[in-house]
């Protein structure tokens, strides 16, 4: 079991150095290349396979197998004793494929096989453990996305009025077009579908059903940024009223991911909840139109939100499958090198000077705070640095510094070497992938010119932040809002804005409960003027057809019969 691990580590790793080589060395001459493979050819029809490789695209997969490789070897051990081993890991790497086919393609019948691969595998990864609640999650996973399917499949369709379906000839010059507003319009709903974003959020924290490694893998590099790449290759066609739709749902989505997280006591979804919160950073900075910016905190993203995941993986494995967080606390005395692990990874998700995600989440605002918007955007945006500060506090608080309420006979510690090794693989570019890449994408410097106070702006808010999250971490929350009459709301807060329960009741119970209610009303007329009526119309028509084809030579003697007898009355 740890041989195949470790063939497929090897594999994955080798093929990232080598892609984030060639990825440099495009980036550096400002090269691309669109490679077409001819297929079939039949009569004068080819079908060509086209793939598109710039420093975009070569530097995203070079990332993706790197996370995949370290998730594939963590889960070696974390998925030790699974007697299914094998069938898990080539589920992850049908996975990757999937996201390779989505980021090399420039084409939208490729692009959705991608997506429909990633939908299935994510479908059968997260029920993996086969229980009631992964069955729910994954049906939820499953059908949100397919709204997204759809809408590709319908962009496809429009995309007809065009020569080809390899987007990247048009989307310049076709940008005023009507049928690319059409076509844009639909990429951006089944991105937002992909990426989580309202009102589709409610499947990202119920997909934590999956087992941890997956979890590593979809939130930082996979499932979920596919939507944000997606729009960062379309992004030159969409017009403003476009770009500001996005930005008004991807930014009510970062306020409130990062408002729930703070009312959140499952650890994974705490971190999956942060996920939520970046990308709906990334989703609106890309409306504001700096792509490029959105991209960076991409890459940076996946590095610390997959060894984020690693470490909850490894408390989680520790604290036998337990992932209330109110169970842990001090952590640093039994784990220490995991909880080292975690807090930088923290630190550098909230944005702490000089950590990766620092580099990309203060250009990001600070770019932000130069474009000319409103007080609205430049509010939330803010209030959701000073939340993620806050949810991450109180994180760490609850797990290193709190009381350890776990069992007092327990066996905590840090014995699983290939988790730590597959951690301790990703530490170093968590801490310096932010300046490294910042060197590589902006060889020159963006000129940013802020007053003072709008300079410090961010610290201010990383501060506040921190201060609020280790205030309300200090007492018992769900306790005090109980007393307060407050529980009703901090449940509304938690269970991102009754979102879940509109996703399942409100597409599911209602519409049957109703149902009752019609069939008394119509007593059954409905059913006689519709469906009902129709298929027997139909069948009963069928019925005769098939009469008169069976015996069509009978019945045209028999005619004839007539014709003659009729004849001779006349006569």
């Amino acid at each position: 079991m740890e041989m195949i691990c470790l063939i497929y580590f090897s594999i994955l790793g080798i093929l990232s150095l080598i892609l984030f080589i060639l990825g440099v060395y495009f980036m550096i001459l400002d090269y691309s290349m669109i490679m077409e493979f001819n297929l079939i050819s039949l009569n004068s029809s080819s079908f060509m396979m086209t793939v598109l490789f710039d420093w975009m695209s070569l530097l995203f997969m070079s990332f993706v197998l790197f996370i995949s490789s370290m998730v594939i070897f963590y889960s070696s051990e974390y998925m030790h004793g699974d007697l299914y081993i094998n069938r898990f890991i080539m589920l992850v790497v049908m996975f990757v494929l999937s996201m390779m086919l989505l980021i090399i393609s420039p084409n939208l019948i490729s692009i959705l096989l991608g997506w429909d691969g990633l939908g299935l595998v994510s479908y059968c990864l997260v029920i993996y453990y086969q229980n009631i609640k992964s069955y729910n999650a994954g049906m939820l996973t499953a059908l949100t996305n397919r709204i997204g399917d759809v809408a590709l499949l319908m962009s496809i369709a429009w995309m007809m009025n065009y020569g080809s379906w390899n987007y990247v000839f048009y989307l310049e010059f076709m940008k005023n077009d009507f049928y690319m507003t059409l076509i844009s319009f639909l990429v951006v709903l089944a991105a937002m579908t992909k990426s989580a974003q309202i009102p589709f959020s409610s499947w990202l924290p119920a997909a934590m059903a999956a087992p941890t490694p997956v979890s590593s893998l979809v939130h930082s590099s996979t499932l979920v940024t596919a939507g944000v790449y997606l729009l960062i290759r379309f992004g030159i066609c969409f017009n403003v009223e476009l770009k500001l739709i996005l930005l008004v749902f991807a930014s009510l989505t970062m306020f409130m991911s990062g408002l729930g997280a703070n009312f959140e006591f499952d650890l994974k979804k705490i971190i999956a909840l942060s996920t939520l919160s970046q990308l709906g950073l990334m989703m609106s900075i890309l409306s504001l139109g700096e792509f490029k910016l959105a991209f960076y905190h991409l890459l940076t993203h996946a590095l610390f939100k997959a060894l984020l995941f690693m470490c909850a993986g490894n408390i989680i494995h520790n604290f036998m499958n337990c992932q209330d967080i109110r169970y842990m606390g001090g952590l640093v005395n039994f784990m220490p090198l995991t909880c080292v692990f975690l807090n930088i990874s923290n630190l550098s998700l909230c944005g702490l000077p000089f950590l990766s995600g620092f580099y990309s989440k203060d250009l990001i605002v600070e770019v932000m705070s130069m474009a000319y918007l409103n007080v609205f955007i430049y509010m939330i945006f803010y209030i959701s640095i000073g939340l993620t500060m806050c949810y991450s506090i109180r994180l760490t608080y609850y797990l290193l510094m709190g009381n350890f309420n776990f069992l007092s006979l327990n066996n905590l510690s840090e014995s699983g070497y290939l988790m730590l090794k597959g951690m301790g693989g990703l530490i170093l570019f968590v801490i310096f992938s932010g300046s490294m890449l910042m060197w590589l994408m902006f060889p020159s410097p963006y000129f940013i010119c802020l007053p003072s106070i709008f300079k410090l702006m961010t610290l201010f808010m990383i501060m506040i932040g921190g201060l609020i999250g280790l205030e309300i971490s200090k007492f018992n929350l769900n306790y005090k809002l109980k007393s307060m009459n407050f529980y009703s709301i901090s449940l509304f807060f938690s269970s991102m804005w009754n979102m879940p329960i509109m996703s399942t009741f409100g597409v599911n119970y209602y519409p049957i409960f109703m149902g009752e209610y019609y069939k008394n009303f119509d007593q059954g007329w409905i059913e006689y003027y519709g469906g009902q009526n129709l298929s027997f119309s139909l069948f009963k028509l069928g019925n005769l057809f098939q009469f008169m084809f069976k015996n069509h030579l009978k019945i045209y003697f028999l005619m004839m019969v007539l014709w003659l007898v009729f004849l001779l009355i006349n006569l």
